[in-house]
């Protein structure tokens, strides 16, 4: 994800220091190069070699310490990064970085580069709402420095309120963001996600191994390509992406309804959702007690969602899923063919690695015009990718 991207991560003083030792994992785990600089306070609350170990790299602490005999480091550092980030940022680095003091390695580095910066304040919640600082902040944003806010709790110092650091998921989440192009900007791209729920009774209901992790991915990486994401997720138990409109369902023609109220707005609809084939003619109002050896359940074919949304007139362009464990080249290109489709991702549900509950894939991705391109065993946010960047090119040649 982040392969190949050099960050410089400073880490300023406050109790808040030792979550970025979290943040440095997220990103050394998505394969970034990580360049730690950390100001003196920053020092007293975690040490350099912890720094140092995690990123494999030397930590800078020191203004005219020099990395090689030609190099000045804090010019060398700014002009190698890919993207600047502060976190945890002190209303004393804040301000005088707005005020142009370069006096250490770390603001010294921040006015060099050209690289975007991302700063995550944390401080008392006094200090937050202080109108200097608020007047440091809106200045830095108007020069385009990026902004994570700081969440609402407890305090260190004890207070309650805004201040407490955003926790490193989403530091890591904006730092992908800022490195993502954005070529889905001022598109609208809705993901249908997870399974659907047929109830049976109110205990028991019809539905499938569906997670949800692949539609999350794709809505989690169209909002940071800059799409407006709608993202309609069944039943799931996974936290909702950053940045995108969230609507819960339940039924498939709970789905249903949704989906084709708000397809109109929509560039490109992705239908990821492993949607119930069949629910129960009649839900019972109370739980169906055991009075047999058996029993059985009359069951009525739920809506076409995507069948319906390929009979659209003015149709966005649309990706539809076929998981399948026979046949699965055959299977899928039936289904494009048959829903009126321009692409589909098929998937092979019989293999371990790829699939329903798992965080990587393998897939086919078939296109209208006969093209097919097989992608080998990735995690599911590299293939999100992958069938956003068909979709981006195709959005952008129309």
């Amino acid at each position: 994800m982040l392969k190949g991207k050099r960050i410089i991560l400073g880490v300023s003083g406050g109790i808040a220091a030792y979550k970025a030792i979290e943040l440095l994992r997220l990103l050394t785990k998505a394969g970034a190069e990580v360049h730690v600089i950390m100001t003196r306070a920053a020092q007293e609350f975690v040490t350099p070699l912890t720094f140092q170990t995690l990123s494999g790299n030397p930590v800078h602490t020191e203004l005219f310490n020099l990395i090689a005999e030609r190099e000045i480091g804090h010019i060398s550092l700014a002009d190698r990064a890919d993207l600047f980030i502060i976190a945890p940022a002190t209303a004393n680095v804040i301000g005088k970085i707005a005020g142009g003091i370069a006096d250490d390695m770390l603001t010294t580095t921040v006015m060099a580069t050209k690289a975007p910066v991302l700063i995550a304040p944390a401080m008392n919640v006094n200090m937050f709402t202080n109108p200097i600082y608020r007047e440091n902040e809106e200045k830095l944003r108007r020069l385009d420095y990026r902004f994570v806010p700081p969440v609402s709790g407890s305090l260190a110092c004890g207070w309650e309120g805004e201040g407490k650091l955003a926790p490193p998921e989403t530091i890591f989440e904006e730092a992908v963001a800022a490195l993502s192009p954005k070529d889905l900007a001022g598109r609208t791209i809705m993901v249908t996600a997870g399974p659907t729920r047929e109830e049976i009774d109110p205990v028991r209901y019809i539905s499938n191994h569906s997670s949800g992790k692949m539609g999350y991915a794709l809505a989690r990486s169209a909002a940071r390509r800059g799409a407006r994401v709608i993202l309609v997720s069944g039943p799931t138990s996974l936290s909702p992406p950053s940045g995108v409109e969230l609507l819960h369902v339940t039924s498939a023609c709970e789905m249903r309804d949704v989906v084709m109220a708000r397809a109109v707005e929509c560039h490109a609809i992705i239908k990821s959702a492993a949607v119930a084939d069949y629910r129960p003619v009649d839900r019972n109002a109370d739980k169906i007690k055991k009075n047999s050896e058996r029993a059985s359940v009359e069951l009525i074919r739920n809506p076409d969602i995507l069948g319906g949304l390929g009979r659209m007139d003015k149709r966005p362009y649309l990706v539809g899923f076929a998981a399948e464990t026979a046949m699965v080249s055959e299977y899928a290109a039936k289904k494009l063919s048959e829903k009126n489709l321009d692409m589909i991702v098929a998937n092979d549900d019989s293999q371990p690695d790829a699939g329903f509950n798992v965080d990587t894939n393998r897939a086919l991705l078939i296109f209208r015009d006969g093209r097919s391109e097989a992608c080998s065993l990735m995690s599911k946010d590299d293939l999100a990718g992958r069938i956003l960047d068909h979709i981006a090119a195709e959005l952008a040649s129309r």
